[in-house]
């Protein structure tokens, strides 16, 4: 994907011409108000990631693009360090990513520089970018198909500072890996392989309405360029793959940084893209092999959630749906992902998908829900989905 110009170009409209000094902080965000608390209560995060040497050299920085590579080179470091820690058995988990990004966010906020307010926002965009792998999404092996996955952020840390989220441990645990699919045909043994890539994704309200979602996966519609995009988050009990997401919000909860919609379920709310109400039906479609997916053995169960819950006048029902023809005319309340992110980044995939024409296999994988971090269940979880990859293989 490298050199792939998006579809979707963000542009600074305003200008700032007022250099930060040390009496001039950039406010922090609730996300980096909790680090001091978060190292407080899981002290291997203070050691997790060596970044002392741009510790030391980033007051010394004033020319711009110089700053850009050296946010992007540390950006890149701490994703291919944290995929290394948990492939390589160092550190599986999830959260020290999480949190030493939150950390850097909060050292550059807090340290005087030679920068605009702007420019350090761009800065600050740049390492998160690539933090989050989106610098990271070449493909360089060859394999016959080709896959990419999100995971994302652990959330709701007001409730559970120490929540871990299977979905983002799975992104740093499969990004790279090459995985193999064993069939015979016609008494001939044949080997499928695929070569999976990852980001992990921000749990923010205000990055979906800018197009983080529409900006990220453009390319690979554009181009058919991989053969399956799969969004994971953590769910419910078991594994639920979202047959029929929906267009509204109707979550209760706050995001990441405590931005509440103020949607519910009697009041289901149309999420923005770039300042204007996202334009698409009320529910899509996914269109993932959940047959071949369901074959995966593992500890869990796996289901094809057709469940959706609709507004029927000014009530939230909740029903079953064995076509997308029987939502036509319905207004959605939740998709089959809910009415949270989970939902969202499928739906915003799929009409993506469906606009550009493109015929990748789409669709989201729920992850079983866990509470704070268990390693052995986390590795469970990630077991099965690779086992339903490989079984993807048989039909994409």
């Amino acid at each position: 994907m490298k050199h792939v110009v998006p579809i979707f170009t963000f542009l600074w409209l305003i200008i700032s011409t007022t250099n930060l000094n040390a009496n001039e902080q950039v406010k922090l965000t609730i996300e980096e108000q909790r680090v001091d608390k978060a190292q407080q209560a899981m002290p291997m995060l203070k050691s997790y990631f060596d970044w002392s040497t741009f510790n030391r050299s980033w007051s010394n920085i004033s020319d711009f693009p110089i700053a850009q590579r050296a946010m992007n080179q540390l950006g890149d470091e701490l994703w291919q360090h944290s995929k290394q820690q948990a492939q390589l058995g160092g550190m599986v988990d999830d959260r020290p990513l999480y949190w030493t990004r939150l950390a850097i966010h909060y050292f550059i906020k807090s340290t005087q520089n030679s920068f605009t307010q702007i420019e350090l926002e761009s800065l600050l965009e740049v390492f998160e970018k690539s933090s989050r792998g989106y610098s990271d999404m070449d493909y360089i092996k060859s394999t016959d198909k080709r896959i990419f996955l999100t995971g994302f952020d652990p959330f709701l840390l007001d409730r559970n500072l120490k929540q871990s989220n299977p979905s983002g441990l799975a992104a740093l645990l499969l990004d790279g890996t090459v995985i193999k699919y064993h069939t015979v045909v016609a008494g001939v043994k044949k080997t499928i392989t695929a070569e999976i890539n990852t980001v992990m994704v921000p749990v923010r309200y205000s990055d979906f309405d800018q197009g983080e979602i529409e900006n990220l996966l453009a390319p690979f519609y554009a181009l058919n360029s991989v053969d399956l995009i799969s969004t994971l988050s953590m769910g419910r009990s078991d594994f639920d793959l979202e047959h029929f997401p929906g267009l509204r919000r109707s979550a209760t909860v706050p995001d990441n940084i405590n931005v509440y919609t103020g949607a519910n379920k009697t009041n289901p709310l149309v999420p923005s893209l770039l300042a204007v109400p996202l334009i698409g039906d009320e529910f899509v479609r996914f269109s993932l092999p959940y047959k071949a997916m369901m074959k995966a053995k593992g500890n869990y169960k796996i289901n094809n959630n057709r469940g959706v819950t609709i507004l029927e006048n000014g009530t939230p029902k909740y029903i079953t749906s064995n076509s997308i023809t029987e939502l036509v005319d319905k207004v959605s309340v939740q998709g089959g992902g809910g009415g949270y992110l989970s939902n969202e980044i499928s739906y915003r995939s799929i009409v993506l998908r469906n606009r550009l024409g493109s015929t990748i296999p789409t669709g989201h994988i729920h992850t079983p829900r866990i509470s704070h971090f268990d390693a052995e269940i986390n590795q469970a979880i990630i077991t099965q989905i690779e086992a339903m990859l490989v079984q993807a293989l048989a039909e994409i």
